[in-house]
């Protein structure tokens, strides 16, 4: 009898080859040259703002991150292959979320194209956004359905959990926070020094900072499975010592080029350093736990989970989302293994003093 978890593997790994191969047959981004997309008078700048505005329009009509990430591969896609204009850039972004949608949504989640122009705020008519449609369908020969990055973040999460299952308590891959680990075996207990995550977190983390990453005019020129793979890989440097055996199986998977993925590794590292907001090193966090699993059923794209991965956390208007940051700060993980045989009375000059308790997230 064959192993449930080698044959799960050899699945996944069957998925990802399918992805790959979409990829490299349809992966296109438009050629910035002076500024300007070549051929065309639409800047970066307008580019980048306009996969912003997507992200907006997805969060409004709570369209899935899959679905925004293959808007933005079919506008990139176009735009590569046509000469667009900057007075048409709007309704061919607004065109090509909806095309995704069609794809990847149900029927009474999407809803007319009427309603969505209508909640949209834009003054497109529905003729306008039908022949766009059939605009963007002959240009790409009917074949939008590409491999995007939200993709392999799913492909490379399962298969961390499939083939690497010791990393399940350090990452928290699978464990879930509020649940009782004695009574639901589908639940790991986390590794000393971690808080408990809910189950699906580190995928749901990862998928939000690829969709920030994939508005950065600097990540274009990487490919969907090299940016996830970096994503995925600045997470593991973190959290586990045995990091460089698991990525360099998931480069040899990925079939990614090692110069290339350095490269958009640091950019990546740079770019969601540069989203961060530091606190001080004993911030603290009074966090409703009743509500966590209520919270993780209602998990939707209009709900905004800032990331977080150094141990810094953000709370800005009151609103706290980076609870398992914040625990990473009260219990002072990171900075726990240099302080061994410091004095004690030095390291505490180097802490801020305690901020005022904030009330519990509702």
């Amino acid at each position: 009898m064959k192993n449930p978890g080698a044959v799960e593997s050899g699945r996944l790994v069957i998925l990802l080859e399918a992805a790959l191969m979409r990829e490299a047959r349809l992966w296109k981004v438009p050629v910035f040259k002076n500024g300007c997309i070549q051929g065309a008078d639409i800047s970066s700048s307008q580019h980048q703002e306009m996969i912003l505005w997507l992200g907006e329009m997805s969060r409004l009509f709570q369209f899935s991150p899959e679905t925004f990430a293959l808007g933005v591969c079919v506008l990139n896609r176009l735009l590569s292959t046509v000469k667009a204009q900057p007075k048409y850039l709007k309704c061919i972004a607004f065109t090509s979320l909806v095309l995704a949608a069609k794809i990847n949504e149900e029927d009474e989640v999407i809803g007319s194209v009427k309603d969505l122009v209508v909640q949209s705020g834009c003054n497109f008519s529905t003729a306008e956004i039908l022949r766009m449609e059939r605009i963007i369908l002959d240009k790409l020969h009917w074949d939008l359905y590409t491999a995007t990055p939200v993709d392999f973040i799913h492909i490379f999460h399962a298969l961390l959990v499939s083939c690497h299952p010791h990393l399940i308590p350090s990452i928290g891959l699978g464990s879930g926070v509020g649940w009782d680990s004695a009574t639901d075996p589908g639940v790991h207990p986390a590794g000393p020094g971690h808080q408990k995550r809910p189950s699906g977190f580190q995928a749901a983390l990862w998928t939000r900072q690829v969709q920030h990453c994939m508005a950065c005019h600097q990540l274009w020129q990487f490919k969907g499975s090299t940016l996830a793979l970096a994503i995925i890989t600045l997470e593991l440097e973190l959290v586990t010592p045995d990091w460089f055996s698991v990525f360099t199986d998931l480069l040899k998977r990925a079939q990614v080029d090692s110069v290339e993925f350095i490269h958009c590794k640091e950019i990546v590292d740079e770019y969601l350093h540069s989203q961060e907001f530091s606190l001080p090193a004993n911030a603290v966090y009074i966090f409703d736990s009743a509500q966590i699993q209520d919270e993780e059923r209602a998990w939707s794209p209009t709900q905004r989970l800032r990331q977080a991965r150094r141990g810094r956390g953000s709370c800005e208007q009151g609103d706290c989302d980076e609870y398992y940051d914040g625990f990473r700060c009260l219990y002072n993980e990171e900075t726990a293994s240099g302080a061994e045989g410091n004095d004690a009375a030095g390291l505490q000059k180097n802490v801020s003093p305690c901020p005022p308790l904030h009330p519990a997230v509702n």
